[in-house]
C-alpha cells in the first residue's frame, strides 16, 4: 500500500520546518557574520552523506509561562551519529537561533540519549556548545536535564573520548559539562564560557571586570588553563576536532589508529645534534627536537597556550601514534611548577615518548607558599600500561 502524497508533502514541510531552526533570516545573518549554523557545523565535521539525525521532529513540552503556544524545533539542539575519517562519531549541536540554544527537558534528553548510544557502541562523543544556559520557563526540569548531561559526562569518562567545541556563550550551568569532558576547543571572537558574568561578580564582590578578563577563550586558554585548543574560526574548531579524533582510540577497548610503515626508517640524522646548543646555559627549543623526531614533523601540541614550560601532544612515529611531554627549558628552564603538572597524560595503549630536560621544580621566592603538585584534574584516559622512553639531556633533579 502506497502513502498518500499528501502525507509526503505534509512530512516534507515538517522537515524542512524543523531544519530552518528558528528561521532562515535568523540562519543567513550568522552566515554573514561569518558564524556557523548548528547544522552547518555538523555537516562540516562529518564525511558527506554520512549524517543520521536524531530528534529531528523533537519538540520542548512545556506549558507553563506561554511555552504552549510557542514551537521550538528540535527544542533547541541538533544530535545525530556520522562518520569522520571513516569511523563512527556522535555528536550534538545547540541551535542558538532556537530560543538561544537553552536547555530544557527535551533537549536535554536528546543529548543523554546520544551519549547513551555512544557508550553502548563504544564511539567518541563530540559536542558544539552555544547556548544561553537553562531554560527558566522549565524551572526544575531545565536544571534537573543538566544533572542528566553531567552524569552521562562521567559515566561515559574513560570509556569513550568526549571532546567539547565550545562556539558560542557557555556561561553558568552550560560549562560544566565541556569542563567534564576530555578536550575543550574554543572559537576566538564568538565564545565565551564562564560560571558567573560580570554583573553578577559585581553585585556580589564589588570588583569590576570585563568579559574578556573572565571567559574569552585566551583568558581559559592562557590563564585558568581550562581550554587546550583556540580555534581562529567554527571551520578552524572542526579541523582540531578531526585531528584531534584522528590520534584517539574510539574507545578504551581498542587500540588508537595507527598507520604503520611498510619499511622502517633506521636512518641516522646528522642534524639532530645541531639543534642542541653547546652550552648548557643557552636554552634548547623543544619543539624543534619534536618536529625532527615525529613523522612530517606533524605535531598535535595540547595546551600550547598554557603552562609552556612543559610541552604535550600527540603525534605519530614511524606511524604509531604516541603521546609526548616534554620539558621546555626556553621557558623557567623547564622546571615543573603547579601549572606544568597539570596536564593530559598520554593516549591509552599508546606508547609516550618523554623528552626529560632539567626535570626539577620551579621555586620563586614572591610565589606563596602552595602545593607544587595541582590536584589531577579529572582525565577520562584510564591508566593503562603504555611502552615508554625517557630521553634525559644535561640535568634530572627533584
Amino acid at each position: 500500500m502506497s502513502i498518500p502524497k499528501a502525507a509526503l508533502d505534509d512530512l516534507q514541510k515538517r522537515r524542512e520546518a524543523a531544519k530552518a531552526g528558528g528561521g532562515s533570516d535568523k540562519l543567513e545573518a550568522r552566515r554573514a557574520k561569518g558564524v556557523m549554523t548548528a547544522r552547518d557545523r555538523l555537516e562540516n565535521l562529518f564525511q558527506a552523506g554520512t549524517f543520521q539525525e536524531w530528534g529531528l521532529h523533537a519538540n520542548h513540552d512545556c506549558h507553563h509561562f506561554g511555552m504552549e503556544e510557542k514551537s521550538l524545533p528540535g527544542d533547541g539542539v541538533v544530535t545525530g551519529t556520522g562518520m569522520v575519517d571513516g569511523r563512527l562519531v556522535a555528536a550534538f549541536s545547540q541551535d542558538f537561533t532556537v530560543s538561544g540554544g537553552s536547555l530544557g527537558r527535551i533537549h536535554a534528553k536528546k543529548i543523554c540519549d546520544l551519549m547513551d548510544y555512544a557508550l553502548k557502541v563504544g564511539c567518541p562523543v563530540l559536542g558544539f556548545n552555544d547556548s544561553g544556559g537553562a531554560r527558566i520557563q522549565e524551572g526544575d526540569n531545565s536544571l534537573s536535564g543538566y544533572g542528566q548531561v553531567f552524569f552521562r559526562n562521567v559515566l561515559v569518562s574513560g570509556v569513550v573520548p568526549q571532546i567539547a567545541i565550545v562556539a558560542g556563550p557557555c556561561a553558568g550551568g552550560a560549562a560544566y559539562s565541556p569542563a567534564l569532558m576530555d578536550f575543550i576547543i574554543m572559537v576566538k571572537g564568538s565564545s565565551n564560557m564562564f560560571i558567573c558574568g560580570p554583573d553578577v561578580i559585581k553585585a556580589v564582590t564589588g570588583q569590576q571586570c570585563t568579559m574578556d578578563e573572565i571567559g574569552s577563550p585566551l583568558t581559559n586558554a592562557s590563564v585558568s588553563g581550562n581550554v587546550q585548543f583556540v580555534a581562529e574560526n567554527d571551520q578552524h574548531a572542526i579541523d582540531i576536532a578531526r585531528k584531534l579524533l584522528s590520534f584517539m582510540p574510539a574507545n578504551n577497548l581498542l587500540d588508537p589508529p595507527h598507520r604503520p610503515v611498510q619499511q622502517l626508517d633506521l636512518s641516522h640524522d646528522s642534524e639532530i645534534g645541531n639543534l642542541v646548543p653547546e652550552s648548557a646555559k643557552d636554552p634548547l627549543d623543544v619543539k624543534k627536537i619534536i618536529a625532527r623526531l615525529v613523522d612530517n614533523a606533524d605535531f598535535l601540541e595540547v595546551y600550547e597556550m598554557w603552562a609552556q614550560n612543559i610541552v604535550v601532544g600527540f603525534a605519530r612515529m614511524q606511524g604509531i601514534v604516541c603521546g609526548i611531554i616534554a620539558n621546555n627549558p626556553a621557558v623557567k628552564a623547564g622546571t615543573l611548577d603547579i601549572d606544568s603538572s597539570f596536564s593530559h597524560g598520554p593516549l591509552p595503549k599508546s606508547p609516550s615518548w618523554v623528552r626529560k630536560v632539567q626535570l626539577r621544580f620551579y621555586i620563586n621566592a614572591k610565589s606563596p607558599p602552595r602545593r607544587i603538585q595541582k590536584p589531577k584534574k579529572k582525565n577520562s584516559l584510564p591508566n593503562i600500561a603504555k611502552n615508554s622512553v625517557c630521553l634525559t639531556k644535561r640535568r634530572g633533579e627533584g
